[in-house]
């Protein structure tokens, strides 16, 4: 008999329950991956065939992604549809199509009776399939098409007036080849709340605030286009998590993220990665790839040895690259049992730096055996592409090199 403030609990139960919202995106005609509710193993099985792996899946009602996974297989499937079921046993499990290599969105905004206040538009390094609180995030966006970005917008204001919000919400996208495709909407605060905030230097809470207590606002925000940038990386304390692959997912896993700003990307990513108590002494990388990711890393790689860096790789990333004339020297994989290997290096911490990418279909455990040895000697790692691509270049770059830092006020007055 409570009367609850801001967006009623239907309204939130019809954003929360999978199949709900899906069938509501349906109705109105907004772009989502294939996806399907889940009441049999064969229904999900037939699904899989019909769409292909890998797939995504999506209890309702969770949070950090609670049960959610990515399969690859049907012998996953199996498991997996097992665990999110445990998880949500008086709620549907939906399963969707995985779309690989896609970008990914998000607006955190503010609504009053169905009609949008204000929005931020912010977009992550990693490509999808990385969980948004684990997600290094950029705003404003700045990698988005301007049609793109018109699009998202149109589309809000669309799922607002239908879900009828008064009060925060966050809507998460899929980005690929210039369509857009919603993932999931949340009627509440996110965490990148705070973050907009801060960037934008509109109180977003305070807006919530005053819009779910029915004061009514008229005022224009100017959000999309700001003379600087913020970007927000995750922290992760797997140091303390003996045995867990410090590989993110689309179920969270970090326990905490630092804020930084800069006049440009690499500026605000790089002082932000720094931030979460990362430091990098020396110029000796170890870089292993896999084969979908080795041509992505030689322009990188040129610029290192140019830079003075000495580039430690595995067998096949250095063939790779001393085909594309990159002098590294070759380590051989733990499990071949000879020296000079990783093994030994890792553990005499001859690295300054640690980039391990794991393949799509890696059931090796050589790559986590040389990620979990550099979480325990405490050298630098990263086990992501995007963002291992975007360090790389940072530290090439001469203006980076005696960053100092700002008042957070230089860049948004108090």
């Amino acid at each position: 008999g409570y009367h609850i403030l801001g967006t009623t609990a239907q309204q939130i139960d019809n954003a929360e329950d999978r199949q709900k919202f899906s069938s509501m995106l349906h109705r109105l005609g907004i772009d989502q991956p294939e996806w399907q509710e889940i009441t049999t193993l064969a229904s999900a099985k037939a699904f899989g065939k019909d769409v292909g792996y890998p797939l995504l899946i999506r209890p309702s009602y969770v949070l950090s992604g609670g049960a959610m996974n990515v399969v690859q297989n049907e012998k996953e499937l199996e498991k997996y549809l097992k665990d999110a079921a445990k998880l949500s046993p008086d709620h549907p499990v939906v399963i969707s199509r995985f779309i690989l290599n896609a970008k990914e969105l998000e607006i955190d905004g503010v609504a009053q009776d169905g009609k949008l206040i204000i929005y931020a538009m912010s977009e992550h390094i990693e490509n999808a399939g990385v969980h948004s609180g684990d997600a290094t995030v950029v705003y404003p966006a700045q990698k988005l098409y301007l049609e793109t970005v018109r699009q998202a917008k149109h589309i809000a204001k669309e799922i607002v007036k239908n879900l009828d919000i008064t009060g925060p919400f966050n809507i998460q996208f899929l980005a690929k080849d210039n369509e857009l495709k919603v993932i999931e909407t949340n009627v509440r605060a996110s965490r990148s709340f705070p973050f907009v905030s801060k960037v934008s230097g509109h109180n977003f809470i305070e807006i919530a605030t005053d819009a779910m207590l029915g004061i009514k606002n008229t005022q224009t925000y100017q959000t999309l286009e700001l003379d600087h940038v913020g970007v927000k990386s995750p922290q992760f304390s797997y140091n303390r998590l003996k045995g867990a692959d410090p590989v993110a997912g689309v179920e969270m896993a970090s326990t905490g993220e630092v804020a930084c700003f800069g006049a440009n990307l690499d500026e605000a990513f790089y002082t932000s990665w720094l931030a979460t108590d990362q430091k990098i002494q020396g110029k000796h990388l170890f870089l292993s790839l896999p084969n979908e990711q080795k041509h992505k890393f030689v322009e990188e790689a040129a610029l290192l040895i140019a830079e003075g860096w000495k580039i430690y790789t595995t067998e096949g990333t250095h063939d790779y690259l001393k085909d594309h004339h990159i002098p590294s020297t070759k380590l051989y994989k733990v499990s071949d049992n000879k020296e000079p290997s990783v093994h030994v290096a890792l553990l005499d911490k001859k690295f300054d730096l640690v980039i391990n990418i794991p393949g799509l279909q890696d059931t090796t455990t050589d790559g986590s055996i040389i990620r979990r040895l550099a979480i325990d000697n405490h050298l630098p790692l990263l086990t992501n592409p995007e963002t291992g691509r975007l360090l790389l270049k940072c530290l090439t770059d001469p203006s980076l090199k005696d960053i100092q830092p700002k008042y957070a006020g230089e860049y948004v007055p108090r």
